[in-house]
């Protein structure tokens, strides 16, 4: 039994305030959302790249992040636009503090939105999707 399940029996019929995950989701030029995300720069370490990425996408200052995993294998190759083939390793961080005004950057996305995790947009690749299952089972 979880926690939702027992609390009920603890409060009553009450009321009760769940919060649920909020994700950072950019509007991608192709008319897919995705995550922010970027490239390391060379001798880049992983989360320097993160509060870099996210403050060009995103005009947002991160503070505070954790790491929930790397991600590789053959289902992470992707084809580039020049036909070249990538086989990637993603590290997919969790933002738990960050300040600043968010705005969007016209070169790098159309547009930034805050969806709940359970509307999530209908036009996201799977490859996100998994990423966001991953955040998921983590807030568990």
């Amino acid at each position: 039994m979880n926690h939702i399940e027992i609390t009920p029996a603890q409060v009553g019929h009450r009321l009760l305030l769940l919060a649920g995950a909020r994700i950072l989701l950019q509007l991608r030029k192709d008319g897919s959302w995705g995550l922010p995300g970027g490239w390391l720069e060379p001798g880049e370490p992983p989360e320097q790249t993160v509060r870099r990425e996210v403050k060009e996408e995103t005009n947002l200052d991160v503070h505070r992040i954790q790491l929930l995993g790397y991600f590789s294998g053959p289902e992470y190759t992707f084809s580039q636009i020049n036909k070249e083939h990538n086989d990637v390793v993603t590290a997919l961080y969790r933002v738990d503090e960050w300040s600043g005004v968010m705005i969007h950057d016209p070169s790098e996305s159309d547009g930034l939105t805050f969806f709940s995790s359970e509307e999530l947009p209908i036009n996201m690749t799977e490859e996100y999707r998994h990423y966001i299952r991953c955040y998921l089972s983590h807030q568990r």
